[in-house]
């Protein structure tokens, strides 16, 4: 066999650290074997050429078609509207015992804050605007601000608006001590394993799942390229790594080549092994991009039964599926 390329790893790795229509009306929900993950949900779009970790992407915006901003209640209901089955979202722990929802590690780029997100209280977080700082013109104008004045709230509140929607969330440090935290927080509002999923670094998503036991899922990106890795050695035995079981997989479309029975037997096999596959974009040419959701439908010609979709474009792909 070819020795495969691993290059797809990295990008994957960097993938996991970090005109819609209006009124939105309910679509026909896509077919089970084909589970759509909306990363970000109804957001902002923005350019992703020269992006790096450490970019405001609210600075670097497209001119807003509708004023739905990521992490928000009213951002995750539309994503639901839509069709989507899973919806990711951030989390940070507050100084006041809390977890705050909110991607970005400081508050400067969004909001009319300052500061590290973790560093505050809930209640000086809830007053913030999170369209404040939104600009498709390089400053020119801020056409979301004032917008987003209270749409800053906690999990429980999501999870209180998605009782039928699985939740992704994204726990945004490495610290074990945050993993515990947030096992604890589920636990304390009696959160079924059914109801969410956790993701991040592997230390606290280690140190959440052994405080929450075996019924709960949650994944790496460690994990997930380990997963890879190993099956695309083994598979044509049939054999699945450890990696592999009671997970999420990603598989970018640029690699589906690799994976042994992508076409015939390979969600099957994860399904038995507890395992969803979600199949995400090609990887960029650039290594030094991240690996971003599928979010042209064209590519989603010959999907397998099984597999599901990572995207960053649901209001695109979800229609697209529906109408499969």
């Amino acid at each position: 066999m070819k020795k495969p390329q691993f290059a797809f790893l990295l990008g994957l790795g960097c993938f996991l650290a970090f005109g819609i229509v209006s009124p939105l009306a309910a679509q026909k929900t896509p077919p089970e074997s084909h589970p759509i993950l909306a990363h970000r949900g109804v957001h902002q779009t923005y350019a992703r050429e020269g992006l790096e970790r450490d970019t405001c992407t609210a600075s670097r915006i497209n001119p807003p078609t509708h004023a739905f901003m990521e992490n928000t209640i009213p951002s995750v209901q539309a994503t639901v509207a839509l069709g989507a089955d899973v919806i990711e979202v951030d989390v940070h722990p507050t100084t006041d015992g809390d977890f705050a929802v909110f991607h970005d590690w400081t508050l400067d780029c969004r909001t009319n804050g300052s500061g590290v997100t973790r560093s505050h209280t809930m209640a000086y977080l809830r007053g913030l605007d999170v369209g404040y700082g939104y600009t498709a013109d390089q400053g020119a104008s801020f056409p979301l601000r004032g917008k987003g004045l209270g749409l800053l709230v906690n999990l429980e509140e999501v999870l209180n608006a998605l009782p039928s929607t699985q939740v992704l969330i994204n726990i945004k440090s490495r610290d074990p001590e945050e993993g515990r935290k947030l096992a604890a927080y589920l636990a304390k509002r009696g959160v079924s394993p059914d109801r969410v999923m956790v993701y991040g670094h592997e230390v606290p998503v280690a140190a959440y799942l052994l405080a929450v036991g075996p019924a709960y899922r949650g994944f790496s990106k460690k994990q997930v390229a380990d997963c890879l890795k190993s099956y695309v050695f083994w598979g044509w035995s049939g054999f699945v790594p450890k990696a592999c079981k009671r997970s999420v997989i990603l598989v970018p479309h640029s690699h589906t080549g690799l994976i042994w029975g992508w076409r015939s037997s390979f969600a099957k096999r994860m399904a038995k092994a507890g395992s969803q596959v979600y199949l995400v974009g090609p990887v960029p040419k650039n290594s030094q991009s991240s690996l971003a959701g599928l979010n042209d439908p064209a590519l989603l010609k010959g999907l397998p039964e099984g597999v599901g979709v990572w995207t960053d474009a649901v209001e695109i792909i979800a229609p697209a599926l529906a109408g499969k």
